[in-house]
Parts: C-alpha cells; structure tokens; sequence
C-alpha cells in the first residue's frame, strides 16, 4: 500500500510584516504633502488585528487605506487578508474606518473548500481541524491537481498550502 501524502490549506498572515507596512505607511502619512496636515491618523492594535484609519473625510480616509494597501503589498501581504468597514462619523466632521485582519479559515468558508474539491471528483480525503484543512491523496500528482483548482478559486481570504508531505 502506497504512503498516504497530504498537505494542509491555511489562512495566515504575518503580523510582523503587517506592522512593517503600518509602521512605513504612517511614516509616509507625516511626509505626504497632501496627507501631513490634513488631520489623518492610522493606528494598529497588533492584539486584535484590527486597523483603525481616522480623517476629516471619506476621501481623505480612502487615500489613506490606499497609502496602506499599498505598503503592504510592497511586504508580501495580500489585501484579501483585509476587510474594511463601512466609514462611521467620529468627533465633531471626521470620520472613522474600521479593518480586521483575517486569519484562520471560518467553519463555513472550510465547508464551501471541502464541498469544492469533493466537486472535483478527484480521489482525495478532505478534514476540517479546527482552522485548517487537511488534504490527503495516495497520488501526489493529485494533491498538486488540487492545490492548482484551489488556486483557480476566490474565497474571500488568501490561503497558503503548507505541510506538504
């Protein structure tokens, strides 16, 4: 009997480069001409994952999501890995806007995975644990036909495959 291979799908993102790319966008916030005294100011809770981008203005503050996107593309972050909020009115005309950092695959986006690769009908075994899946195959060339569809697919998250053995 062939050695079962396997490989595992993952959602992570590395908070050591996000906060690079933070620390790099709000250096470029003091410096920017149209940005340094507009008010603008970007904060990271590194704790909870969460971005924090306050402006006198919705533009203002989309120039500012964009400074940022565009700092952690520079570090290898995809922007998927990011899901920003609807701007909220803050103190007196300013306005606030909210992103989370997604990390680890939710039961329902694991779910919609698993029912896509058994879709495939390729001769694989797929198991949810926890925030990861686990794919395993005899065939190695079928994992591979595997992680190709998956990177055909959108899932709303960037997802890494790791583990592969």
């Amino acid at each position: 009997m062939a050695k079962e291979s396997s490989f595992d799908v993952v959602s992570t993102v590395d908070m050591q480069e996000v906060d690079n790319a933070f620390q790099q966008a709000r250096k470029e916030l003091a410096q920017r001409y149209d940005l340094k005294d507009s008010g603008a100011q970007i904060a990271l809770d590194k704790a909870a994952g969460a971005f924090t981008v306050t402006a006198p203005a919705d533009f203002v503050a989309r120039q500012v999501i964009d400074v940022l996107g565009s700092k952690l593309i520079r570090r290898g972050i995809d922007l998927a890995a990011v899901k920003w909020g609807e701007p909220e009115a803050a103190a007196g005309q300013s306005v606030r806007v909210r992103g989370s950092i997604v990390e680890g695959i939710d039961k329902e986006c694991a779910g919609r995975i698993s029912k896509d690769i058994r879709g495939t009908k390729l001769k694989v075994k797929v198991q949810i644990e926890g925030d990861k899946l686990r794919v395993s195959s005899a065939s190695r060339d079928t994992l591979q036909e595997v992680i190709a569809f998956l990177k055909g697919q959108d899932y709303g998250q960037p997802l890494q495959y790791v583990n592969y053995r």
